[in-house]
């Protein structure tokens, strides 16, 4: 087993195509399937099931890869120690974020400190950012609760109540607050399966007896706002992401549990010792609205 065939196999998995892994290696695309075919026959392994020009991962080849992204992402760390002032003028950092509001102010210091270094934010919802972080498709998430475990290392960066919102126009819109036991009785607009607002709404309602069905489902916090400002419905979403719209007003949920979003900064444990992501997390703590504990 050489280097070079474990970089070969690696490239291809992540980037889906041996076509694609010759253009980041920069080699030619004969050159990746030689590597991978001596790979695989010294082994006598498959790691691939190929298919026209379509490839796919074995359950060898999902093993194999799981240890391929650790071992790159160590040598990388590697490279960053070697070169920590470099990856400070000249690195990438990229984020996903359930909502990047939490992340503003942090981004506008981190940008001034380290004006060179290129950001990437994408958004999803809780399942997303730890799905991203696991598989290394990202370096640092944002995500509305504290995770359990040893698993990640946090920032806890806010701390706010879940309240729901209408149209200016809604005939609810002149009213400071809702009961939950009204909700029930209203066309609801919620977030997709694994949106932690939602889960967390759904298991505060059941706890009082409850059920909050969705008249409308959407993905993304942007598109639940969209449609309740057009006056479909009611929306939800945590105090700090309302944000101001002058289309839409607020009412805090009475006769209910606690419902609080915990936004936290987080980063998987074993990568926290990169120069990028030191730099980030003790930023995000300076400038954290949560009171240490």
């Amino acid at each position: 087993m050489r280097y070079v065939q474990l970089r070969a196999f690696h490239h291809v998995a992540i980037q889906g195509g041996f076509s694609r892994a010759a253009e980041v290696l920069h080699v030619t695309q004969p050159a990746i399937s030689d590597q991978i075919a001596k790979l695989e026959q010294e082994y006598d392994i498959l790691l691939f099931n190929r298919h026209k020009r379509q490839v796919q991962l074995t359950a060898a080849g999902e093993s194999l890869l799981e240890i391929t992204r650790r071992l790159f992402d160590s040598e990388q760390q590697a490279l960053e120690l070697l070169s920590e002032s470099r990856a400070m003028r000249a690195g990438n950092l990229r984020i996903v974020a359930d909502s990047a509001s939490h992340l503003l102010h942090i981004l506008a210091d981190f940008r001034k400190r380290h004006p060179g270094v290129h950001i990437s934010v994408r958004s999803g919802n809780s399942e997303h950012v730890v799905e991203s972080l696991r598989t290394y498709d990202a370096d640092i998430g944002v995500l509305g609760e504290i995770p359990v475990g040893g698993e990640f290392e946090c920032v806890h960066l806010n701390a706010t109540p879940i309240v729901a919102f209408v149209a200016k126009s809604h005939p609810l819109a002149s009213r400071r607050s809702l009961p939950m036991a009204e909700l029930g009785q209203l066309p609801l607009v919620l977030r997709e399966r694994g949106s932690k607002t939602r889960m967390k709404l759904q298991a505060a309602a059941q706890e009082a007896g409850i059920e909050l069905p969705a008249a409308i489902e959407a993905e993304g916090r942007e598109a639940v706002r969209e449609i309740v400002a057009s006056g479909a419905g009611v929306g939800f979403v945590s105090e700090a992401e309302f944000g101001q719209d002058s289309r839409l007003v607020a009412l805090q949920i009475t006769g209910a549990p606690a419902m609080v979003m915990d936004e936290t900064l987080i980063c998987l444990h074993e990568r926290r010792g990169g120069k990028l992501m030191r730099a980030f997390f003790d930023m995000a703590r300076s400038l954290s609205k949560v009171a240490p504990e």
